[in-house]
């Protein structure tokens, strides 16, 4: 067969070909590096972790649990370089807010400050960092958190994207709250707050111009009041994850190693909504991998779940929260399906992102 193309068809250009998920023994960085999966891990795990050292940073969390002053606290921090920079249910702006405020929720804690930096490119419009700016602080405003202190940078053109940003947020944790994936048992159930997948699908109908026939929009969103729903039925809840990049395999990967367990889940028991499902289907993606950005994961010890879940399908943000599975003594660090058809697969950690730049 030849090679050659037929006529009037620009003949392939291998060396512009980039690959989320490349292969492992990589010898430099690549996007797969930022899709939170095994390359992610890799990453952090030999490179970040050993240079900066510390038993607090090795715990690997959402945010950081640490004590001040008497306080017991909640701080993270976080970059986002979505692209486009707006998008169906919000923006960049939206995003870096949301986002923090999760890490901080996902320690019990209820976000009190923030920092933020902005990254400018040369040539992007004031309009637009307007516009960014006024999404930030008012999805600051009804997060209940304020923007504290700031840092503004400009890069020259074509050493940017427009627009990133840089957040740091703290928080105050409750009395008896301790949520890490070390207190994981066997028996935990796990619950899902709400569809998965729709925020990675979102950001690729805009980004790639593509149409499902309906409009489907970012779930962004502050888990902070939904957290606190939860908690007021019991502080004993194990482990909070917001499913973000590397989506909800990712976050079960995760606590299924840090804490020793199995995780089986019943795959049609996890809530996927129809437009994203088929989006998947044609674009050959599984939803499980895709990134969500107003979503959690929670393992709750099996007296309290009923009444947990209860109290999650009251507030606006849980209203569909569903059992997905449980945590189990069999196949420990590994998660595991149960099929529709009766069959069971593996779920493993991806290696890169589906959808790179998402958040």
């Amino acid at each position: 067969m030849s090679a050659t193309p037929p006529s009037g068809i620009a003949p392939l250009d291998a060396t512009a070909w980039t690959c989320p998920a490349p292969l492992r023994d990589h010898p430099r960085i690549v996007m797969g590096h930022g899709g939170g999966g095994a390359l992610s891990a890799e990453l952090v795990q030999h490179i970040f972790a050993p240079a900066f050292g510390g038993d607090t940073l090795a715990q690997l969390g959402d945010s950081a649990s640490v004590q001040l002053g008497g306080a017991r606290l909640a701080f993270s921090t976080d970059s986002f370089v979505v692209r486009p920079l707006f998008f169906p249910g919000g923006s960049i702006g939206d995003l870096a807010v949301n986002g923090t405020v999760n890490d901080l929720a996902m320690s019990g804690a209820r976000a009190a400050y923030l920092s933020c930096g902005f990254i400018l490119e040369e040539g992007v419009e004031l309009s637009v960092v307007a516009r960014v700016a006024e999404a930030f602080g008012a999805a600051a405003r009804e997060a209940g958190v304020e923007v504290v202190t700031g840092d503004t940078k400009v890069v020259e053109a074509g050493h940017g994207d427009g627009i990133f940003i840089n957040t740091a947020g703290i928080g105050l944790i409750p009395p008896g709250v301790d949520l890490r994936p070390q207190r994981v048992v066997p028996g935990d159930v796990v619950i899902v707050s709400g569809a998965i997948g729709v925020h990675g699908v979102a950001i690729m109908s805009v980004r790639e111009g593509l149409e499902f026939g309906v409009e489907i929009a970012s779930d962004c969103a502050a888990l902070g009041g939904l957290v606190e729903a939860m908690l007021a039925v019991t502080p004993d809840l194990h482990v909070l994850r917001d499913p973000t990049r590397g989506g909800l395999a990712a976050s079960l990967n995760e606590i299924a190693a840090a804490s020793g367990t199995g995780v089986l889940i019943q795959e049609r028991h996890v809530p996927v909504p129809a437009p994203v499902a088929n989006a998947c289907a044609i674009l050959g993606l599984d939803p499980m991998y895709v990134a969500n950005e107003g979503k959690l994961v929670a393992f709750v010890p099996r007296e309290h779940a009923d009444a947990v879940l209860d109290a999650m399908r009251a507030h606006p943000l849980g209203r569909d929260a569903a059992v997905i599975g449980a945590a189990v003594d069999a196949h420990p660090g590994t998660v595991v399906a149960r099929t529709g058809l009766g069959g069971t697969r593996v779920v493993d950690l991806p290696v890169g992102e589906q959808l790179p730049r998402i958040c």
